[in-house]
């Protein structure tokens, strides 16, 4: 190898993203489930909701912890696959983005990444329901819709702050999604005990 070949040899591999850990990718992808092919945003929400067979994890002393550090180490692994994946998208997730979220695509979102559809789903549930051992599957349902319908329409100021760009914009807009659900299920939760208590 020549000395002027030397160089270009160095820049070329300093250009290119350094590749993700299998950590990094495992918490990223919610536990691999962002690998699924189609739907990649629900079955990440799925895992979200499975945390709530685990006793007393809706409890707000465990919950609004989890949710903080789940939201900071999103920020660097979902930035990092975002580097990596750039804006690769599944069908249906294309498909979503073009009906409900035209123009909004500049930054890299790979559908991949679903740790931010976790935390949404998790910040949904925050103080949903007063029996934190084991809230009623009817109140995870009912944040699991609300949130799966925010999530793809993003209203203001979701959609917006997805533009930020990097991990914040990946895991922001969710947080946004999530926020809004939690107001949803909670009205949602209250209509479905006063008209069907047995439900709970």
């Amino acid at each position: 190898m020549s000395e002027t070949d030397q160089p270009k040899s160095t820049a070329h591999s300093a250009d290119q993203p350094v590749a993700p850990s299998i950590l990094t990718r495992c918490i990223a992808t919610g536990f691999f489930s962002g690998y699924i092919p189609w739907a990649s945003g629900l079955f990440g929400t799925l895992v979200g909701a499975l945390f709530f067979l685990i006793p007393h994890f809706s409890h707000p002393l465990i919950l609004g912890p989890a949710i903080v550090l789940a939201c900071a180490v999103g920020v660097v692994t979902a930035g990092k696959i975002a580097e990596v994946e750039g804006h690769r998208l599944t069908a249906s997730a294309r498909r979503a983005k073009d009906l409900f979220q035209s123009g909004t695509h500049s930054s890299p979102d790979p559908s991949i990444v679903v740790i931010d559809e976790i935390v949404g789903m998790w910040i949904a549930m925050f103080t949903l329901y007063p029996s934190f051992a084991h809230p009623p599957i009817v109140a995870v349902l009912a944040a699991f819709a609300a949130f799966r319908v925010f999530d793809i329409i993003k209203p203001y100021p979701a959609r917006q702050l997805e533009r930020v760009g990097g991990g914040w914009g990946i895991m922001l807009d969710d947080v946004v999604a999530g926020i809004y659900a939690n107001i949803a299920s909670r009205l949602l939760v209250a209509v479905l005990f006063h008209f069907f208590p047995s439900l709970f």
